[in-house]
């Protein structure tokens, strides 16, 4: 085994993978992450959990989702073959259902009647949402007001399934400012509330939980490109924003080195502060929100503004895991701006008929430029993560140009320990 490979493990007893990770948080939130990690500790031992679980992915939200060759892409681009896992075809239109629908059993099993959630493109407000509804519990989610407006459809389609939508207006308005309001209530409400966090970020054992409810992803991938191709991929692209569904793909071929995996991150409209969401582009080492990662943050520490046409992606940290992958050189991070996840939306859009999630669009991106220089013989796979029916009203706009980080517009950060 590599030094590399060994690294590829669980994060360790404080919840570190590696130096990034860890749990930083007030005291009232100490005792529910502890219950939450004994409850998540007993369920890997029941058989019965997984089950249900399984079951309901199946036949609730329609996995497995398909795999899906791209003749017309790939004959267009001339190069590699080229593969979209299905995650857009799931129930509500994402990827983020499996994990929705893992931690809501996980709260039933610990006796909590009110899910909370944050959202930014709207598609795990809406995953929560509906497992809330399918279970009979109270849902209240927390949406920056910028993003209520560009994502307006998926609001309305939360509304309708019962859940209760609050805008924040703090700071940018959007995805880290619904993170701040959800963790406040949980703080205020734990006993009786879960808080349902939407990708691999926050503190122990979010990351793990996260990832691991979406290690489904991968599996299914697994199996499918071995069953209709004989091996495994090259190459395997999926977006980041906090990076759940990148997660899900790439954690079945960590061991597989012949396997190159590539996360592209929002570029925005160029690698200057304020302007963009790749972390790892322009950003540090720093604690936000609960973890120790890579973020977007300045000399005195002080969070940068992020900018991206993608409301998912738009958020100024990348979670943990991610940051130890990069480090030991496990997966490569690339960026797309806004004008190329428009371009790969419109053209995947008019090449294959389907619509995919602006988030996914920036993975897109990048397979348009990787593609074509690959031999025909190489295999890329990318995780299509959501589909773009929310993104439409958006794509038809005209992007803004963004103006960078104004003075006195910041939040804080701590700096690492």
């Amino acid at each position: 085994m590599t030094k590399v490979q060994s690294l590829l493990h669980s994060p360790d007893v404080r919840g570190y993978f590696g130096s990034y990770g860890g749990r930083f948080i007030p005291e009232t939130l100490v005792d529910p992450l502890r219950r939450l990690e004994i409850e998540y500790q007993k369920i890997q031992g029941n058989p019965a959990f997984w089950k249900e679980w399984k079951s309901i992915l199946h036949n609730f939200c329609g996995r497995p989702t398909p795999l899906y060759f791209a003749e017309r892409l790939t004959e267009k681009l001339g190069g590699a073959r080229i593969y979209f896992k299905r995650e857009d075809l799931l129930h509500t239109g994402a990827h983020k259902i499996n994990n929705a629908i893992g931690q809501i059993l996980l709260a039933r099993r610990m006796g909590k009647h009110r899910v909370i959630a944050e959202t930014g493109a709207g598609q795990h407000g809406v995953a929560t949402a509906a497992a809330a509804a399918r279970f009979g519990m109270e849902c209240v989610v927390y949406m920056g007001a910028v993003d209520m407006h560009r994502q307006a459809l998926n609001v309305s389609r939360m509304r309708l399934l019962g859940a209760q939508v609050v805008p924040v207006l703090a700071g940018q308005s959007t995805l880290k400012e619904a993170v701040s309001e959800a963790m406040r209530d949980w703080v205020a409400n734990s006993r009786t509330t879960h808080y349902v966090l939407g990708s691999v970020l926050g503190a122990h054992p979010y990351p793990l939980i996260v990832r691991d409810f979406h290690r489904i992803i991968g599996e299914e991938v697994r199996q499918q490109v071995l069953a209709c191709e004989g091996r495994l991929p090259d190459l395997l692209v999926a977006c980041i924003g906090g990076g759940s569904n990148a997660m899900g793909l790439f954690y079945a071929f960590l061991q597989d080195m012949s396997v190159q995996l590539v996360g592209v991150e929002a570029g925005g409209s160029g690698i200057r502060p304020g302007c963009h969401a790749a972390r790892f582009q322009g950003g540090r080492v720093g604690i936000l929100q609960g973890t120790k990662t890579w973020l977007l943050a300045d000399q005195d520490g002080q969070i940068e503004r992020t900018h991206s046409i993608s409301a998912g992606l738009d958020y100024p940290a990348v979670g943990p895991e991610h940051s130890l992958l990069r480090e030991i050189g496990r997966v490569e991070y690339n960026y797309a701006t806004d004008a190329e996840a428009l371009e790969a939306f419109r053209i995947f859009s008019r090449c294959e008929g389907i619509l995919p999630a602006l988030e996914s669009a920036h993975a897109i991106a990048y397979v348009l430029k990787i593609g074509p220089t690959l031999p025909r013989e190489r295999i890329i796979l990318v995780n299509l993560s959501g589909r773009g029916d929310k993104d439409v009203e958006q794509v038809a706009k005209e992007p803004t140009e963004c103006t960078g980080s104004p003075a006195g517009a910041q939040s804080p950060a701590l700096p690492p320990p």
